[in-house]
């Protein structure tokens, strides 16, 4: 059921919307050329090397495409399939683990709140690693959980927890590196420290766990080690990781408690609920599932809020704990403080939803997708108003399962149709579809490519129109017309691109225009797309 709420927010999105700009593009062409150049282990951004996360993801893409889809197509919705499965992976993990400690019906509270909230439903619909980290590292999570419990006295664990806590792990080092191990680790930690006890930690397998973790990671880090010499792990680890932990890395810094001020809008509906999770995790600290979720929680969450690099996706995956607390929360009366404060936080953050694609068109002055921006803050504010509404009645059961249907729909009216309908914000697909209407995309194989891109390089130009376009300057323009291959050129360069173009004594003909915001900069651009103009031949009625 878990699985299932989370495959039904997620989906409306993954069809849906248009690849990307900066990373979901560059992760999903990098996928694409593996699947042209068969080289599996290198990571590459055209010509580029992409030596930033483990290969992992870019196996799961390459896999999806080769299942569903094909290269040559260059359908998004194809890469984003093990970001999908992630977040259904995430979802049924966070409830197979809360079932253990807290029953089967808390369980599947746990797991439908995880799954229905506006974070993970989000970046289920990115073609990233977040998603799908997210999911083994829950898996994980879910399984030492199991073993904990058995170590307390609850049922015997059986080898099966043990291979899916090593599984996990192994999976998230070839997803995203430490931060499954880091997670898995302090969460060890805090348990030991809390409850001065080490004996435990044999029971988990570390003998054939390690060796199962080597056979999974360890044949492609040989592989890439060779394959560069080295080099990846230097700009890893050197040029990515250690930037992040000492400084806002490429501006994404914030100061401590982003993550926690955030929270409420990342989690809705379920925002609902915490307050009465916060509380109850307190007073049942006790309580074995209580306690595990929260050394799960509060250990990792401080080393994301100290680290000066913040991303709103990087504590996604200490959200099943939030979930299992929340969900313990519903087995007792929620009392008036905890209920006030989560419907007050819940109708905050639905307004704020309600009001995200009003002004999402009034910044891009583009009014087509009012029906549905009405629609999507119709959906949010009934979500919120009336899962509050429930909730000050002290029907908090019926407050989520409401809540939960309504955001779903919310959440896919304004990711499945809101988003996709504003024009000015996809300029790639733009461009890409008005070439094929004039014949000149390079799929086609009516004009010669590559297409030269003069003055816009985001990556999303290149995956929708192949690997070999060109991303370039007014020359590169300007020669691509003259070799009889087509060019787009943004406005800026529109001087230059036409100085170039008289002096290689050549004309091209402008066949397509579209003005929109390049988002990964803040900036207004215009694409105008031109083909070579050849003279007309000369025929013997009009030869002089």
């Amino acid at each position: 059921m878990a699985a299932l709420v989370a495959l039904f927010a997620a989906l409306p999105g993954a069809m849906g919307l248009p690849p990307l700009d900066r990373d979901e593009s560059r992760f999903a062409e990098a996928s694409a050329q593996m699947l042209e150049t068969g080289d599996f282990v290198t990571i590459h951004f055209q010509d580029a090397p992409r030596f930033k996360k483990p290969v992992g993801v870019y196996w799961f893409q390459a896999a999806a495409v080769r299942a569903l889809s094909k290269v040559e197509s260059r359908e998004i919705w194809a890469y984003r399939i093990p970001s999908v499965l992630g977040a259904m992976l995430a979802a049924a993990a966070c409830a197979w683990g809360a079932v253990a400690f807290f029953g089967a019906r808390a369980g599947m509270i746990a797991g439908v709140l995880f799954g229905a909230s506006f974070l993970l439903s989000t970046e289920a619909d990115i073609a990233a690693t977040d998603a799908a980290l997210t999911g083994v590292v829950t898996l994980a999570m879910a399984a030492l959980s199991r073993l904990y419990l058995a170590a307390n006295g609850g049922p015997a664990a059986s080898w099966r927890s043990k291979a899916l806590l090593w599984t996990g792990l192994a999976l998230s080092l070839l997803l995203k590196g430490p931060i499954g191990p880091m997670v898995v680790g302090l969460t060890l930690a805090a348990l030991c420290l809390w409850e001065r006890r080490v004996t435990w930690l044999k029971s988990l397998g570390w003998g054939w766990g390690g060796v199962l973790t080597l056979a999974v990671v360890g044949p492609w880090a040989i592989a890439i080690t060779v394959a560069t010499d080295g080099a990846f792990w230097g700009a890893a680890i050197t040029g990515d990781l250690a930037p992040k932990l000492v400084s806002g890395h490429e501006g994404h810094g914030a100061p401590p408690l982003s993550y926690a001020l955030l929270a409420p809008f990342l989690l809705f509906p379920a925002v609902l609920l915490l307050p009465a999770g916060l509380v109850s995790g307190w007073r049942q600290r006790a309580e074995p599932g209580v306690r595990f979720a929260l050394c799960w929680l509060v250990p990792s969450w401080l080393v994301f809020e100290l680290t000066p690099t913040k991303l709103v996706h990087y504590t996604l995956p200490l959200y099943g704990a939030l979930a299992w607390l929340m969900a313990r929360a519903l087995s007792e009366p929620i009392g008036r403080a905890s209920r006030w404060t989560g419907a007050a936080l819940t109708v905050f953050a639905g307004a704020i939803f309600a009001a995200a694609g009003f002004v999402a068109m009034f910044r891009l002055q583009d009014f087509t997708g009012m029906p549905s921006a009405v629609g999507a803050a119709c959906l949010f504010l009934a979500s919120a108003g009336a899962g509050a509404w429930l909730l000050l009645r002290r029907r908090a059961l019926a407050a989520v399962s409401v809540a939960a249907a309504l955001a779903i729909l919310a959440h896919g009216v304004l990711v499945g149709w809101l988003a996709p309908s504003l024009r000015p914000l996809w300029l790639s697909s733009r461009a890409a579809k008005a070439l094929e209407a004039a014949n000149l995309s390079p799929t086609q194989g009516v004009t010669p490519g590559p297409v030269t891109v003069a003055g816009y390089e985001e990556p999303s130009m290149v995956f929708l129109l192949g690997t070999n376009t060109e991303l370039g300057d007014a020359d590169d323009a300007a020669d691509a017309i003259a070799e009889g291959r087509p060019a787009i050129v943004e406005g800026r360069l529109e001087g230059a691109f036409q100085t170039a173009l008289a002096a290689d004594g050549v004309k091209a003909e402008r066949v397509g225009e579209g003005a929109g915001l390049d988002y990964s900069n803040n900036r207004q651009d215009i694409l105008r797309i031109y083909r070579p103009l050849h003279p007309a031949p000369v025929t013997r009625e009009t030869a002089p």
